[in-house]
């Protein structure tokens, strides 16, 4: 009569056991299930920085191109200064190559009619300026790419009449030196000094922070020159 209890004791520990054993296989697989429905989410991270950096790099290309465009556009201003300014005195201008440059020409007798000569030699500069003042002038939002291109544009054609092409055979500055009482160097000082207050302007206006930059792919903005590399220990 003893064996009987200690059969069903046994009996009883065995099915403990095999309880015990589905209890856990049936944890582990749900943990299991529960991580194969979490996300990868160094994946999704991964795409992300991808498709973030596609999007700076387009912005990048983007501000490049704008900021072309908008400097070609105030060198376009600049010649059709002259063009109009030569029709306005009723003279004929011209379009040829000076020493393999392409030159506009005005068209008038500078030493029958100086002050004509004056007023051509004068328009692409005064344009320009003109055209940036009103920029920095006008109220708007501002900041664009094409806009920096435009100022750009204006600054760097005043700083190469006044420095290299000072002394050209068709330079402006020249020019207007020869059909006026202003010397090369007051003609300079004035246009100069009018494009020196725009730049200091530029530099104290916050929409025309980081003048010559694009957005980095890196985030923030890029201007000169990054070195990558390992260079030892």
């Amino acid at each position: 009569m003893r064996r009987l209890p200690l059969a069903l004791a046994a009996l009883a520990l065995a099915t403990a056991g095999l309880h015990a054993q589905d209890t856990s296989a049936t944890r582990d697989t749900l943990s299991a299930r529960a991580v194969a429905a979490q996300p990868d989410t160094s994946a999704a991270d991964s795409l992300a920085a991808r498709a973030e950096s596609r999007a700076r790099a387009r912005d990048r290309r983007s501000f490049r191109t704008h900021f072309v465009f908008g400097f070609v556009t105030s060198i376009l201003a600049h010649e059709a200064g002259h063009v109009v300014a030569s029709l306005a005195v009723g003279a004929h201008p011209s379009f040829g190559f000076n020493e393999f440059r392409p030159t506009i020409y005005s068209g008038i007798d500078a030493s029958l009619h100086p002050t004509k000569q004056f007023i051509f030699s004068s328009a692409g500069l005064t344009v320009q300026s003109l055209l940036d003042e009103s920029i920095l002038d006008v109220p708007h939002r501002g900041g664009s790419a094409f806009e920096r291109g435009i100022l750009a544009g204006g600054i760097g054609t005043v700083l190469f009449y006044i420095t290299l092409g000072r002394n050209g055979s068709v330079s402006d500055v020249a020019y207007m030196a020869q059909t006026s009482k202003l010397s090369k160097d007051q003609v300079s000082l004035i246009y100069g000094g009018i494009a020196a207050l725009h730049a200091v302007r530029i530099h104290g206006m916050a929409k025309y922070a980081h003048f010559f930059t694009a957005p980095s792919d890196r985030g923030g903005m890029k201007v000169g020159m990054r070195i990558d590399g390992d260079f030892g220990d």
